[in-house]
């Protein structure tokens, strides 16, 4: 596997090594001793996976209480994902990272703590598949509106489908501290 760096420290782009031939395709979605030789030291407790059609733009979410590191991937479709450094006094605060995840490029997301996740389907259906460094925990549950203009995410489609409780979030600048993650330096 290759492994990019990306502009937000901590958030890597995980390249796999693709083994394909006629009979189709075969590559390593996880191994524990290879991650940790690349940085990622978290042990990963949940899985989960979503479907979304054509225009669903999911997040942006993070966990305040118990958060979570996230390893993210797509199993069908394509998606443009997006990272956003939410953690109070961190020197990249604000600033967002996109990505392309789809089901021919096989990249994955490593995105730490601290980081709003979501991503908009860019085909008729997505598969997407989140490992998780810890339960989900509903009441810590939080999030930042997808469209906060003073972080100016380049969306691809003009009019998603936003779920309510996504687009009823504050914007990034309406969070006191305490309503964020702390960087840790």
């Amino acid at each position: 596997m290759r492994v990019e760096e990306t502009k937000l420290p901590g958030v890597l782009l995980i390249k796999p090594l693709i083994f394909q031939d006629t009979r189709g395709l075969f590559l390593e979605t996880f191994q524990f001793d290879k991650y940790q030789d690349i940085g990622i030291h978290q042990t990963f407790v949940q899985d989960n996976a979503s479907r979304s059609s054509q225009g669903v733009l999911r997040g942006l979410h993070f966990q305040l209480e118990k958060p979570q590191a996230k390893l993210v991937f797509v199993t069908r479709g394509a998606v443009f994902d997006v990272v956003v450094d939410v953690r109070y006094g961190s020197p990249t605060f604000g600033q967002w990272a996109g990505f392309e995840l789809n089901d021919q490029n096989r990249h994955q997301l490593f995105i730490p703590e601290g980081f709003a996740h979501g991503f908009e389907a860019l085909s008729p259906e997505v598969d997407f598949f989140y490992k998780c460094t810890d339960f989900y925990h509903p009441p810590g549950e939080a999030g930042i509106r997808w469209n906060d203009p003073s972080i100016g995410i380049q969306w691809m489609t003009k009019n998603p489908i936003v779920a309510d409780r996504d687009s009823a979030y504050p914007l990034l600048k309406e969070l006191a501290a305490h309503q964020l993650l702390p960087y840790a330096g």
